[in-house]
């Protein structure tokens, strides 16, 4: 009996090592790729923004009381300069990396100069713009969630000018329009956190030359409301801000 239980002993020993190699390896799965957050530029957003500004204007008289001035007289330039606060709401849709938008922007402005009158003497001429709209197409590249963007459009002004007695400060004349022109500018936007993005830009307005007619205010004797002259005015602007945005849709993705 004890020589049949040292053989079947035997015999495990020996198939158990062979049923082991007759089993099946354990089949390899592969882990999936991992994911990586990828940042989507594309909805509606909103936003405030914030900076400075300066605007060049060069007058030249054309009208005196009624009377031609030909060729025209150059009055002087100034810089009107100050800040702007204000608002945009625009669309963005972005395919592969290239990024296209639409955007409305409106700002307060303070952007305010003067000259001595280089024709009048004892005379100062004042510019100021109190508020400008910008309606612009984009066109941008995104690597992930930093946005590198050119713009273009319509740009309107709002620009009130006077010309003063220096000794006294009393203002002599004045006038005020609403000036339409070109707009271009370039921005670097960074999405900070889902939906918000913070970014720079800057814009150049072209605003061309316009004719303005001026009117006096009742000083001196002077008739209040009747025609003083006209002024052939230019001017350019440029104003650089600081931008942050709230976007509506999911700004993650997964890609693989």
């Amino acid at each position: 009996m004890k020589k049949i239980l040292l053989g079947t002993v035997a015999l495990l020993a020996l198939v158990a090592p062979a049923s082991a190699a007759d089993l099946a390896a354990r089949p390899y799965t592969k882990a999936p790729p991992p994911t990586v957050p990828f940042y989507d530029w594309s909805g509606f957003y909103i936003g405030i923004n914030g900076g400075g500004g300066s605007a060049r204007k060069c007058w030249d008289l054309i009208n005196l009381g009624g009377a031609v001035v030909a060729p025209a007289v150059s009055m002087g330039c100034h810089d009107a300069t100050g800040g702007t606060a204000g608002g945009q709401i625009g669309y963005r849709w972005q395919t592969a990396g290239w990024v296209f938008g639409v955007e409305a922007q409106g700002n307060w402005a303070d952007f305010k100069g003067a000259n001595a009158n280089s024709v009048f003497a004892g005379i100062q001429d004042e510019s100021k713009i109190d508020a400008f709209g910008l309606f612009t197409g984009q066109v941008g590249y995104a690597w992930n969630n930093v946005l590198l963007y050119v713009k273009g459009g319509a740009a309107v002004v709002s620009d009130k000018y006077r010309a003063f007695d220096i000794p006294t400060g009393l203002t002599i004349n004045t006038a005020s329009e609403t000036r339409w022109g070109g707009a271009v500018g370039a921005g670097l936007e960074f999405g900070f956190a889902p939906n918000w993005s913070v970014g720079v830009e800057y814009d150049h307005l072209f605003m061309d030359h316009r004719d303005v007619d001026f009117r006096f205010t009742g000083i001196f004797g002077l008739v209040a409301g009747a025609f003083a002259g006209t002024a052939r005015i230019g001017q350019d602007v440029d104003i650089g801000l600081v931008r942050v945005n709230y976007r509506w849709g999911g700004p993650l993705v997964a890609k693989y």
